[in-house]
């Protein structure tokens, strides 16, 4: 059974999800607060967790950065913050999804599938496994990245990104392959998320982010690996 943990202070709303989520027979816990969530998600190992960003007693952005200090459990951020700066950190900050408020169960439904996606398997075979350049390596079957002698960490939707662009290494991988592999849908407006994880992925990996060697973007197209 796939746990979810829902990070919501409106009752109403907790109601809704957990009602929907249970029907489609996801384990659903929840917690009113930031505190509540950290404990919650250190107790229950969440698969998914779905959080608000305006709680009670701290920002949504602290929980994210919170959580990623130990995990990397997908992230959808449920939120009526709707500027593009609100959406920014919250990606750089390491959330995986960011819903704005109101929206469709069926829509977040579909989200939550999506990111339940990324984060299964995918067998591979052995001579496929690790890739290395000469700034960091790839190991695709342990899901470990290793730069300067030390782990990377990565959110799983910067995973499968960087996932499916070394295993492609050299071909143009389209913008509208990524999102539909990675978001599950294919509308234009999500490219700037492709944007902003492309550019955490180069700060993490790249030796100058602003002139990569391996993460290389192809204007207007799409991106492509380079060993």
């Amino acid at each position: 059974m796939t746990r979810v943990l829902v990070v919501e202070d409106d009752p109403q709303l907790v109601r809704a999800l957990v009602i929907n989520m249970q029907a489609r027979k996801y384990g659903v816990d929840a917690a009113p607060d930031g505190a509540t969530a950290l404990r919650l998600a250190a107790a229950r190992q969440p698969d998914v967790v779905m959080l608000d960003l305006g709680l009670p007693d701290m920002d949504g952005v602290d929980v994210i950065r919170a959580l990623r200090g130990w995990t990397r459990v997908p992230i959808l951020v449920l939120s009526a913050r709707q500027a593009s700066g609100e959406k920014v950190a919250a990606l750089d900050a390491g959330a995986d999804d960011y819903i704005t408020k109101p929206f469709s169960m069926d829509e977040l439904l579909a989200r939550l599938r999506a990111a339940v996606r990324r984060t299964d398997d995918v067998p591979l075979a052995p001579e496929a496994t690790l890739v290395e350049t000469d700034e960091f390596s790839v190991d695709l079957l342990a899901k470990k990245v290793v730069r300067g002698g030390r782990d990377v960490r990565l959110t799983p939707t910067e995973w499968h990104l960087l996932e499916i662009l070394i295993t492609n290494p050299g071909k143009l991988v389209t913008q509208k392959h990524l999102l539909q592999e990675v978001w599950g849908v294919t509308q234009s407006t999500k490219t700037n998320y492709l944007r902003v994880y492309m550019a955490q992925l180069r700060r993490k990996l790249e030796t100058d982010p602003s002139h990569p060697r391996h993460l290389i973007t192809e204007p207007g197209m799409g991106y492509r690996f380079e060993a």
